[in-house]
């Protein structure tokens, strides 16, 4: 019985650490969609763009507190090892006129303790201020906003060269396994006296470049799934799977319904340029306040004692308030032109903020017109390509034939193979080239 138990408990061991080692050498399988998503939740980047919004939020709040009630507590023992000196004139205790007595007042132990409370009452840098943090955070949000989409592209640039990687592949497989096919029959002819010793070597050598092919894809593979990991934030010594086609992204391309144009006004550089030149327009705010007086409020209550004893907490030990309220005002006079300066600097960077403004909207309509008349161009590309690719993939095919057949020479066979390979590497290049128009046109209309 007890030897029946120990065996199930392995058996369950065994089950449970199997289940969890294949867990983990699974692959992650992910859609675009899903791997956009997944960096948007694990990239480095947007986790310290997030802590850039959260410490936008605090400075937000602390500048807020500058003109709320400040309370301060403070508390002081002294000793001292030599009493101040007082020189009084001696007349007064009957001595000579011009002479005068040293006299030490005081007690060798004083100790006070209070609390001051002071409130702003008026300062123009602070109201300036309370707005100029809180566009602070809205530059925050858009840097934040801004780096999500350069994540989601750089996640779709990977994730089509691996599609793309994949399908070269795929191809170059089938090429090699044809090709093998016909050297093995190639060899099989030879051996039989109907082919040439030249016939097989050029068909070996046909198979050791589609060889060659299949490594170089998978080797682009590979590469392109690390930059894609990379860039999701995603654990680059896991396996990851994609489960989004090609077709799915070349069938969904059409230039056409971008023809309206677009509104710049909702792009993220728009509106990150607007951003900044209000900023620069509340830094000019802030130095011309400067020249306004400001008014705070105060009050402070304290209590001291003093004592020749150094424990001055003894019930016998009297403590002497005192409290005082006032109001201060600090009105600026003259700085050296050292306030003007500023002024004058701070009007310098407002009109480079309105020229960078005026930039942005310049490229961003330059970007718009480019980025549709590249898509244009790499449709164009791409149809001719895909059309090269299937007059290749005939011209081979027929070839194979005629070479089977005893009609057509290995050379001239090793010419079309070489055309074909040729012909699918431009209809892959296009076909990677078109997916990557259509995102610089997303990217461009603001809607990536």
């Amino acid at each position: 019985m007890k030897n029946r138990i120990k065996t199930y408990l392995l058996l369950i061991l065994f089950i449970s650490v199997f289940t969890v080692v294949t867990a983990q050498q699974a692959p992650a399988k992910f859609s675009l969609e899903e791997a956009q998503q997944y960096a948007m939740e694990n990239s480095f980047v947007l986790q310290n763009t997030n802590m850039d919004i959260a410490k936008a939020q605090k400075k937000v709040w602390e500048t807020i507190t500058i003109g709320l009630p400040q309370v301060s507590g403070s508390a002081n023992f002294n000793a001292f090892l030599n009493l101040p000196v007082s020189l009084i004139p001696a007349q007064f205790f009957g001595g000579e006129e011009g002479e005068y007595i040293s006299v030490k007042f005081g007690q060798d132990y004083t100790s006070d303790y209070g609390i001051m409370v002071s409130q702003l009452l008026f300062d123009g840098s602070y109201i300036v201020g309370i707005g100029s943090s809180k566009l602070y955070l809205q530059l925050a949000r858009q840097a934040h906003e801004k780096t999500e989409i350069d994540i989601r592209d750089a996640v779709a640039q990977a994730y089509y060269m691996a599609l793309v990687g994949m399908e070269n592949k795929k191809v170059m497989q089938d090429n090699l396994s044809n090709t093998q096919n016909l050297y093995e029959e190639t060899v099989a002819y030879f051996e039989n006296g109907f082919r040439e010793e030249q016939d097989v070597d050029q068909m070996k050598l046909l198979v050791k470049n589609a060889e060659n092919e299949v490594l170089k894809a998978d080797r682009e593979i590979k590469i392109s799934k690390v930059v894609l990991k990379y860039a999701m934030g995603f654990n680059l010594e896991t396996e990851i799977e994609l489960t989004d086609k090609l077709d799915k992204f070349l069938g969904n391309i059409f230039p056409e319904n971008t023809s309206g144009g677009f509104d710049m006004t909702n792009h993220i550089d728009y509106r990150l340029s607007v951003s900044n030149y209000m900023a620069s327009q509340k830094l000019l705010n802030l130095e011309k306040v400067a020249f306004l007086p400001s008014l705070s409020a105060f009050y402070n209550y304290s209590k001291t004692a003093y004592g020749n004893n150094i424990n001055l907490f003894k019930s016998s030990v009297s403590w002497f308030p005192s409290s005082l309220v006032g109001l201060q005002l600090n009105v600026p006079i003259f700085s050296s032109w050292q306030r003007l300066s500023r002024v004058s600097q701070a009007k310098i960077d407002l009109e480079k903020a309105k020229n960078d403004k005026i930039l942005v909207t310049q490229t961003l309509q330059k970007d718009y017109l480019t980025a549709r008349a590249n898509l244009e161009t790499a449709l164009e590309k791409f149809s001719n390509d895909a059309e090269n690719r299937n007059l290749a993939e005939k011209i081979k095919e027929k070839t194979q034939i005629k070479f089977q057949n005893g009609l057509s020479g290995s050379t001239e066979l090793s010419q079309i193979e070489t055309q074909y390979i040729q012909s699918y590497g431009s209809y892959i290049g296009s076909a990677l080239q078109l997916l990557q128009a259509d995102l610089s046109l997303k990217k461009a209309l603001g809607k990536l």
